[in-house]
């Protein structure tokens, strides 16, 4: 039986007499109101307001600091349980998987005004990650280079991957991107005793239309550039004095054969200041290879950075480089010239950095104190010299230090009258007197088995012997206490001051 809605529409069609058609199913589009195509409109979005647009770009430079990574540690969920398990202890096993970066660090972790500190880094929470990466991104100073001054400030999980990510995904780092160099056989330049000893200076440019001067420090590898509107030995030499007015006269420059470099004005600058000048090889860059490598990483470095005028590039390229740990030294230019890090950004990531200072400098000094050894002879001292005559069983022999040749040489006067060189290394301090009777045994130096390693006594100042006496002379002033035997003349007398 049909439902009655059904009878009423077969009785109100009835009436009508119909004609069936068929007509395919795509030219049966508009069956009905419900089914018809919706027509595209243009709707005009709200124009976000001119405030909220400030706003958000404020936000966006504005730096992270440790009240706000307060803040967000208390929001984060996974942060908010470990500051828990700092604070009142961790569980006996690992609550989860999220925790577990957290969990096989606990013993290293620990919390100081709201925040995490692994060692002495702070762990950022979610949040401000984005932030910290393009800070430390700034300059662009590649992966390796990130990834060590992330690790003097700031950690969380997976951190080298993402900032590995942040170079990879930087359409500046990829557009400059550079091969990696051959390798070839280099003679290397001796390392500097202290900073600013021996500079390295070269011009680059035409460069953004402009020719810079760079100098680099061979020891703590800092880098100074100044803008130049001619590179004549005049305007280079001003420079030089700008800049030594500063970190004061180098001992060595070394440059390429540029006609700055050759000039007569600029011999006669170095020769009046008592600096050595070397030029490199010519035509070849690489025996200036530190000058040409920041010539490089200055480039690259400018290029990269997309805003701003020349000189405000150049200032932050300078800035970044130079609070930069190098790859070569370990750690940054300003720490080995200046003997300090300079303040950035990334330090108000810190809450309190006076803890973490005194705990560095007792590390410092428990190391220092534990290598340390004081070991002094002084002249007239009594000791006992190592005696290394082939065939004899005596391994020490009493004598006096009467000289000290070098830092570590003294020469030992023995019993006989005879001197020897020795090593501090091969001599003991002697706590008694050979003369006295009872001492006699603990001394005596058997000088039958003693092998003849001779020298004459010394004579005085204003005598020199030229020629060295004969062994057999000795022989005769020595009076052997046990029979005679057959001796030979030494091979050598090396270990002997002969006059």
């Amino acid at each position: 039986m049909a439902a009655s809605r059904i009878q009423r529409w077969a009785l109100t069609l009835a009436a009508y007499e119909y004609t069936i058609v068929y007509k395919e199913g795509s030219l049966n589009g508009n069956a009905d109101g419900l089914s018809r195509l919706p027509l595209k409109t243009n709707i005009e979005k709200t124009p976000t307001p001119g405030d909220t647009i400030l706003l958000m770009e404020h936000l966006a430079t504005t730096p992270v600091d440790a009240k706000q990574i307060q803040k967000w540690t208390r929001k984060d969920t996974i942060l908010s349980m470990v500051l828990r398990y700092i604070l009142n202890g961790w569980p006996s096993k690992c609550p989860s998987e999220d925790i577990k970066p957290y969990y096989s660090r606990k013993n290293e972790l620990c919390s100081q005004d709201g925040c995490i500190l692994w060692g002495g880094r702070v762990i950022i929470p979610q949040p401000g990650r984005e932030a910290m990466l393009n800070e430390l991104h700034q300059g662009h100073p590649g992966i390796t280079r990130m990834k060590s001054l992330a690790r003097s400030y700031i950690w969380w999980p997976g951190m080298d991957n993402d900032l590995e990510l942040t170079v990879v995904n930087c359409y500046s780092c990829q557009e400059n991107r550079k091969l990696p160099a051959a390798e070839a056989p280099l003679h290397p330049w001796e390392y500097p005793s202290h900073p600013w000893s021996r500079i390295h200076i070269d011009f680059a440019g035409p460069f953004m239309n402009k020719s810079f001067l760079i100098m680099v420090d061979a020891y703590s590898k800092w880098i100074d550039i100044h803008v130049m509107n001619s590179t004549t030995s005049e305007a280079t030499i001003a420079k030089l004095q700008q800049t030594f007015a500063t970190h004061g006269l180098c001992d060595l420059i070394i440059s390429d054969n540029g006609a700055a470099f050759t000039s007569k004005e600029f011999a006669d600058y170095v020769k009046s200041n008592g600096i050595e000048h070397r030029t490199s090889a010519p035509w070849h860059p690489a025996s200036n290879g530190c000058a040409e490598r920041a010539v490089q990483s200055f480039k690259e470095g400018m290029k990269k950075i997309k805003e701003g005028t020349i000189q405000e590039k150049l200032n932050r390229f300078l800035f970044n480089y130079r609070i930069t740990p190098q790859t070569t030294t370990g750690l940054a230019p300003s720490e080995l010239l200046m003997k300090r890090k300079l303040k950035s950004r990334l330090d108000l990531v810190f809450p309190n950095i006076e803890k973490r200072v005194q705990e560095r400098q007792q590390k410092q000094k428990h190391y220092h104190d534990k290598k340390s050894v004081n070991r002094q002879i002084n002249v007239g001292h009594g000791v006992f010299a190592r005696n290394f005559a082939i065939g004899s069983k005596i391994k020490w022999i009493p004598g006096e230090v009467i000289k000290q040749s070098g830092p570590l040489s003294f020469h030992i006067k023995l019993q006989d009258g005879r001197v020897i060189r020795r090593h501090i290394d091969h001599i003991r301090v002697r706590n008694f007197d050979c003369t006295n009777n009872e001492n006699e045994e603990k001394c005596d130096n058997d000088s039958d088995l003693f092998e003849p390693e001779i020298t004459i006594p010394i004579s005085t100042p204003e005598t020199e012997q030229p020629q060295i006496e004969k062994p057999s002379n000795m022989t005769e002033q020595m009076e052997p206490r046990y029979p005679k035997r057959i001796r030979k003349e030494p091979s050598h007398l090396k270990d002997f001051v002969l006059k």
